[in-house]
């Protein structure tokens, strides 16, 4: 079997107890599985939920918080007794743990992205077992990345995994609810996700849980757009995982194999990065930079709008107004405004400069048709 970088997402209810509560029973199983997938020899992430779950009831809540304060005073509790009880399981095997918590805040500015990348890069250089969770005690309402599905998408870009494994309480993805439906049929392969099958899918969870089908299905179609195809399905006992890596899992798999994965500061600039503006382009600039891998000049801006300064990302929009893509610039949009239109001789003349008038380079550019990036 190849060996393969593999991000593992085990969610709430996978983790805890009917009401709520950590269940050392179950963790332990999920290690098991975890380290039999390392002996195999594959390099392993995990992104665990469980925190506000396993905190909650020690609070004196009688159910899962609702309110943001509350949930960070769960999280508070609970993410102790979560690293603790994995690290301890992790020991037991001879494996180093270690833990990264994320808030969507660490991932907005490029270089804290790119940091993140290489730290979650050093501790899989050095053998380690990384326990990530998104930091729930100190997230800001708006800015949370919704639930651990669509973080185990994004962790499979900063890793550049070659496969996601969401483990759920269903055996996969079904043309139907199968809790609502007894003719439910499983779809047992998906070569994608489209928009049309993110909305129509169900976004019911659990009592104890914060996604859905829904949300592991909008996860998987980010992490196919970043090159890593995707399981979501259930399992039991020490080698579900690996049955799972062989094509054997009780689930759906979703993608052919492992496409080139997205350069991280790409990643940065598709998922991740704040638009201070906007460019539009002509036809033939439109087509340049989103099919041709060509970086943009002057002379293919038709407008601007917003105000932006050089390094800022902006998006840039077709004749017809649709998103093409983004992309940090070299100019202000005071800058911009002189020489949109112009050929590059005549933009060095205003700019008084003789570099090449590039606004965006192709290297600082993501194009939303999945070319030129």
């Amino acid at each position: 079997m190849k060996k393969k970088r593999i991000v593992v997402k085990i969610g709430s209810s996978s983790l805890t107890n009917t009401n709520g509560g950590l269940c050392i029973e179950k963790l332990q199983e999920h290690v098991e599985a975890l380290a039999h997938l390392k002996e195999e020899g594959h390099e392993v992430v995990l992104v665990s939920s469980g925190a506000v779950a396993a905190g909650f009831s020690d609070l004196g809540y009688s159910a899962r918080p609702v309110s943001i304060v509350g949930k960070q005073a769960a999280a508070a509790i609970g993410q102790g007794q979560l690293l603790h009880a994995y690290a301890q399981e992790f020991k037991n095997h001879g494996i180093v743990s270690a833990q990264l918590l994320l808030t969507r805040q660490n991932l907005l500015e490029k270089d804290l992205y790119q940091n993140a990348g290489a730290a979650l890069g050093e501790l899989l250089k050095r053998g380690a077992l990384p326990i990530i969770n998104e930091n729930d005690s100190v997230s800001v309402e708006g800015l949370t990345f919704g639930d651990n599905d669509m973080l185990s998408a994004l962790v499979c870009g900063l890793a550049h995994a070659q496969m996601l494994i969401i483990l759920t309480d269903i055996n996969g993805i079904y043309d139907k609810n199968p809790r609502a439906h007894s003719d439910a049929s499983r779809i047992d392969f998906l070569p994608g996700i489209s928009d049309k099958m993110v909305e129509e899918t169900s976004s019911e969870g659990s009592i104890v849980g914060t996604g859905g089908m829904k949300s592991k299905v909008e996860a998987a179609q980010t992490a196919l757009a970043l090159g890593t195809p995707v399981f979501i399905g259930t399992g039991a006992g020490k080698d579900k995982l690996t049955r799972i890596v062989a094509g054997k899992g009780d689930g759906t798999y979703i993608g052919d194999d492992p496409q080139a994965t997205v350069k991280n500061s790409k990643q940065w600039l598709a998922l991740h990065s704040v638009p201070h503006g906007k460019i539009g382009v002509d036809d033939g600039a439109a087509l340049a930079i989103s099919q041709h891998g060509k970086s943009l000049l002057p002379v293919g801006i038709t407008e601007i709008s917003g105000r932006f300064t050089a390094a800022d990302v902006v998006e840039v929009v077709n004749p017809a107004g649709e998103v093409i893509g983004r992309g940090q610039v070299n100019f202000s949009s005071d800058e911009l405004h002189e020489i949109k239109g112009l050929c590059s001789n005549e933009a060095r003349v205003i700019t008084k400069t003789g570099k090449r008038q590039v606004v965006i380079h192709r290297n600082q550019w993501f194009s939303h048709t999945g070319k030129g990036r």
